[in-house]
């Protein structure tokens, strides 16, 4: 039976927040033993939006803001999806944590909501099997037609599915082993850490890193670091890297992951892209910032997230980071180029345009992971020579 402490409360709290400030969810989880059900919770809530906003919009005359609203997809998603969660507790402990606000009618609200939901399981179950994948699964609709013209409607439905299971989490090791830890089990836990043994990476990172190939003494801007898994699986690999990230709070968390891994003095981290020296680099990696389509089941607050103007907001931003890497690659070097979208326009056509701005570039390999073909997160990488 999963922990009672308060982490109904503390859950509800958390998406409330988020439905509002749409901040990182991840962020906002507390450091407590309670940890993984309370990100249980809400990641489920957060993955099953949709569905659970047509089942509550059955229960409710009037939609509800604020605590009540995220208590009730609390209770919902524990009642629909979390079928370790014994019915008894998903109702009893989420009126206690609504008992804790401040208007004592929240509570007699849930309470009355989340019974009625109980007593017509069926029905709703039926309701959401009727609806559209898209409301079904829980995904942006838009993103949902994307996906249905490119992989057909049997693998699109398939990715939506994959997309709402927990993760799995993987180390990365210094020999290049990825490795699952176990669910429930803590990644500070696992032997290693304190050493610096691994970092936490999905296998589905190793595309861009073995495109990039880099070789022990090579010269290797990576130029979008942070959180710093492939600089380190580049520094593992015995090349002189520099790390560019120019976000300040990620920089720190880059620089405490390198510091943890024992790379703080092998690696030199920088907050603007520059020349090393008056030198080009033999290797550049641009890992750029995308949509997340590929890391949906990680990353699950990613979709709502997800627009046309976004997309095409992020292609602009993909496109000018990779004007200024390619003034930083060598005569003769390499340039790699990596997302964790699985949308074209951010993968083949960037690349495509690219080339046409640059013709002393040429194409040597791409590499994609779809989620339903690799079981690794979805991911693209493109390898591309400097004419020397």
């Amino acid at each position: 039976m999963p922990p009672r402490q308060n982490s109904r409360r503390t859950a509800a709290f958390i998406l409330a927040k988020w439905l509002v400030t749409k901040e990182f969810p991840s962020s906002m989880l507390p450091d407590s033993p309670d940890r993984a059900f309370i990100q249980d919770l809400v990641y489920t809530a957060i993955r099953r939006l949709r569905p659970l906003r047509l089942v509550l919009g059955e229960l409710v005359s009037k939609w509800p803001k604020g605590e009540m609203e995220a208590l009730l997809y609390i209770g919902a998603a524990q009642i629909l999806y979390m079928d370790e969660v014994p019915d008894f507790a998903a109702v009893n402990e989420t009126v206690e944590a609504a008992k804790a606000c401040e208007n004592p009618s929240i509570a007699r609200v849930v309470n009355g909501v989340l019974r009625n939901l109980l007593r017509r399981r069926d029905e709703f179950a039926a309701l959401i099997a009727a609806s559209p994948f898209a409301v079904r699964e829980s995904i942006p609709t838009e993103l949902a037609n994307r996906w249905t013209i490119r992989f057909g409607a049997d693998v699109a439905e398939n990715l939506a599915k994959w997309h709402n299971e927990p993760a799995e989490t993987y180390l990365a090791y210094s020999d290049g082993r990825f490795e699952k830890l176990p669910r429930g089990k803590r990644v500070d836990e696992a032997d290693g850490f304190a050493e610096g043994a691994f970092i936490v990476q999905d296998p589905g990172t190793r595309l861009a890193i073995d495109l990039l190939d880099p070789k022990p003494g090579e010269a290797v801007l990576d130029a979008c670091a942070a959180p710093g898994g492939k600089t380190a699986q580049i520094a593992w690999r015995g090349a002189t890297v520099t790390a560019c990230e120019v976000n300040p709070k990620r920089r720190r968390r880059l620089e405490a992951n390198l510091a943890r891994l024992g790379l703080a003095g092998k690696v030199t981290v920088i907050n603007e892209l520059a020349l090393s020296g008056n030198s080009p680099y033999q290797k550049v990696l641009v890992d750029a910032p995308c949509s997340n389509t590929g890391v949906l089941r990680r990353r699950p607050d990613a979709r709502w997230n997800w627009t046309k103007d976004k997309l095409a907001m992020l292609v602009k931003l993909q496109s000018q980071i990779l004007d200024v890497a390619a003034k930083l690659v060598a005569p003769g070097g390499r340039l790699v180029y990596s997302t964790c979208s699985n949308e074209p326009e951010e993968n083949t056509e960037q690349i495509a345009a690219f080339l046409q701005r640059y013709p002393e570039f040429a194409l040597v390999e791409t590499k994609e992971s779809i989620p339903v073909e690799t079981g690794y997160d979805g991911a693209f990488a493109a390898a591309l020579t400097r004419a020397n």
